[in-house]
Parts: C-alpha cells; sequence; structure tokens
C-alpha cells in the first residue's frame, strides 16, 4: 500500500513549493519551517529512504552545496535527520540546507 507523501506530490507538481533548483534527479525548495533565516530541503525525486541517501550522496549533495552557496554566502549547515529519535519527520528523504545566521555551536 502506498502512502501519502508530501515531498512525492511536490515533486509531481500537485502540492505548492518554492523550489529554488530542479534538474533530473533532484529538487531544492524552502522548508515552510523558519528556525533559521534560511531553511531549505534538498530530496532527491525518487523516494527513497534517509540510509540510501546517504549511501548515493552524490546529485543531493551536489545539488545542496550549490544552492547553499548561492543562498548562504556566509556559510551553512546540512543536516539529515534519521528515525524518531533523530526527529525525523519526512519519510522520503532530504537534507536540511539553514544559514543566513551564525549558526552557533549546535543550531
Amino acid at each position: 500500500m502506498n502512502r501519502y507523501c508530501v515531498f512525492c506530490e511536490i515533486v509531481a507538481g500537485r502540492e505548492p513549493a518554492d523550489v529554488l533548483y530542479e534538474n533530473d534527479d533532484v529538487i531544492v525548495f524552502r522548508n515552510r519551517l523558519r528556525w533559521v533565516p534560511i531553511m531549505l530541503l534538498a530530496a532527491p525525486k525518487e523516494h527513497m529512504q534517509q540510509s540510501e541517501l546517504w549511501q548515493a550522496m552524490g546529485p543531493v549533495g551536489e545539488a545542496a552545496q550549490k544552492v547553499g552557496r548561492e543562498q548562504c554566502p556566509g556559510g551553512f549547515r546540512l543536516i539529515s535527520n534519521f528515525g524518531y529519535d533523530g526527529m525525523q519527520s519526512q519519510d522520503h528523504a532530504h537534507v536540511h540546507i539553514l544559514g543566513g545566521m551564525f549558526l552557533g555551536e549546535y543550531a
């Protein structure tokens, strides 16, 4: 049984998103959350788990770095949450791109 996945819906164009970058494999869009001035999400277009993404970080890692440098010229942080204890809220693999301010040691 297929579960609803908001990221898959964004990739398919059925859910709105402020897309900053997109190619055949990856999409980068603004996170609706605003804990820091710039919160972006880089995700593979293909639905996969976090562990699968990290085993093949290539295109998503490249896109996350490219958009991070463009949006946060002073520096940025890449974060990925795994499982319940790691506060993973979306099953679709993704990387957070955080910046736009001094993030401190553990923002």
